[in-house]
């Protein structure tokens, strides 16, 4: 009888031992689970907290190439934001590059590379978008295209009658950009003519004049970039290439550059990291290409 009950004091000693090493699994994974859950809300939380405190504003001048992409995914950041104020100030690539390096604005744009010269100023470059350059004439222009030896020979004055290049027997007014201009300082790099334009050139301020300028004289050339190409001008076709996003992408039309956004590390803000990322998530890429400009991503 002893052994019988020396026996049962051992079972039952084993089975609350086991029962107890149960609880205390049970209470460890619940508590695991809590402290993970925790942790995954208070994340959340941060996360949250960390949008609702984007306030204040960010500040954006340069290339009047980019303007209408920037404007367009700075109105619906702030919708996003509404705490965030952008603004952007197009004044020729040039300028956003200076604004950009002496502070004057946190971020500038530029529709061009960079010169070697503002390389050194050790600026961050993000390529935010590509973009054509398309050669422009008056609708009633009856060319439908040129090569680009044609375009260069016509910019430098060498060739000045359009009846030279299969058009009519009249005059050719060549409109450019102003100096500074990103878009004059690409097109000339690709086409190469680099300050070689001649004297005799009407000269714009800004993509919307050239496009002005040219849509109301029936004997005039410009350029101007993808994003201005509307009804009341006719895009040249390049080496028999179709000005077209398209033909970008492919490599095949060669007169395109890209639409950079500049700016020094140590002014960037909190707000401007966060328009930053917003211009290139899949979000701004699909405005990006709503306003004529071609996708990085």
């Amino acid at each position: 009888m002893k052994i019988i009950k020396n026996s049962l004091i051992l079972v039952l000693v084993v089975s609350m031992m086991v029962a107890f090493t149960g609880c205390k699994g049970k209470e460890k994974d619940e508590s695991t689970s809590d402290t993970k859950a925790n942790a995954e809300t208070n994340t959340q939380d941060d996360n949250t907290s960390d949008l609702e405190e984007l306030s204040g504003s960010v500040t954006i001048s340069g290339s009047t190439s980019v303007e209408k992409i920037g404007n367009a995914v700075a109105e619906e950041f702030m919708a996003l934001y509404p705490s965030v104020e952008i603004t952007y100030e197009g004044i020729g690539s040039s300028g956003g590059v200076k604004n950009a390096n002496n502070g004057v604005t946190q971020i500038g744009t530029a529709s061009r590379n960079l010169k070697e010269e503002e390389k050194s100023w050790g600026l961050t470059e993000v390529a935010i978008a590509y973009d054509g350059v398309a050669v422009i004439t008056h609708p009633d222009n009856n060319l439908k295209g040129l090569t680009k030896d044609q375009v260069k020979a016509i910019f430098k004055g060498e060739i000045t009658n359009w009846s030279d290049v299969g058009g009519k027997d009249e005059e050719i007014v060549v409109v450019s950009r102003e100096d500074g201009s990103g878009t004059r300082g690409a097109f000339e790099e690709i086409v190469d003519f680099e300050d070689a334009l001649t004297s005799k050139a009407l000269i714009a301020d800004g993509n919307g004049n050239v496009q002005t300028t040219v849509a109301n004289n029936p004997k005039s050339i410009g350029y101007v970039s993808f994003t201005y190409i509307n009804e009341t001008v006719s895009a040249l076709l390049i080496d028999d290439v179709e000005p077209t996003a398209e033909k970008v992408v492919e490599g095949l039309y060669s007169i395109s550059r890209p639409f950079l956004m500049i700016y020094h590390e140590d002014n960037m803000t909190k707000e401007t990291k966060a328009f930053m990322e917003f211009i290139l998530s899949s979000e701004g890429q699909d405005i990006v290409e709503e306003k004529g400009g071609i996708k990085v991503k």
